[in-house]
């Protein structure tokens, strides 16, 4: 938890709004510059909500999807990586926090944390400690990116345009919240 956490609690979050600005007359560098931003979220404290949005805003539905999509999945692909370099003897210690994780839907919790700020980046790197199967975290994560990518382009596509930057931002940050609450319930009914 600690790898998404302090980066973040040192600096804040930081401007990648700014950071697309910079490639705004250029398409593909605009698309190659948000896809980036959106991988190093898991290290760095990335707006992804922000960025998914612009690319859908500027670039239109589609080609944001695509873009916000590599983005998001190469990220969930560095987390696991990253988590994956922790020895298995360091994570052996956690004898009782696995026998906890194998009754989790682990696989349910990363399709349903991508849109959830750290939560996203601390389930892909506990994911690459655990060993989990990689192809079946994969096509989770790489569905749940999916979803949230849809949902972020077609907010910014069709919001961005005809209303402005920060009513296109409420849904996007409901996102989280909703998730949240959902799993909330969810596991009261457990």
């Amino acid at each position: 938890m600690l790898i998404p956490i302090v980066p973040f609690a040192l600096v804040g979050e930081l401007p990648g709004e700014r950071w697309l600005a910079l490639s705004e007359g250029d398409a593909l560098r605009f698309g190659a510059t948000g896809a980036v931003l959106l991988s190093l979220d898991v290290l760095l404290p990335i707006p992804s909500s922000i960025v998914g949005t612009l690319l859908g805003g500027r670039l239109g539905f589609g080609v944001g999807v695509a873009w916000t999509w590599l983005g998001l999945t190469t990220g969930l692909i560095a987390g696991y990586a990253l988590g994956r370099l922790v020895p298995a003897r360091f994570a052996s210690g956690l004898q009782s926090a696995r026998a906890q994780l194998a009754d989790a839907p682990t696989l349910g919790l990363t399709f349903i944390s991508r849109p959830v700020p750290v939560l996203a980046e601390a389930v892909a790197i506990a994911a690459g400690v655990e060993r989990v199967n990689f192809p079946r975290f994969f096509a989770a994560g790489a569905l749940g990116n999916a979803f949230y990518a849809l949902v972020l382009n077609a907010n910014g596509a069709a919001l961005l345009p005809r209303t402005g930057f920060a009513t296109a931002l409420v849904l996007p940050m409901l996102l989280p919240v909703l998730g949240y609450l959902w799993w909330k319930r969810r596991s009261r009914t457990s």
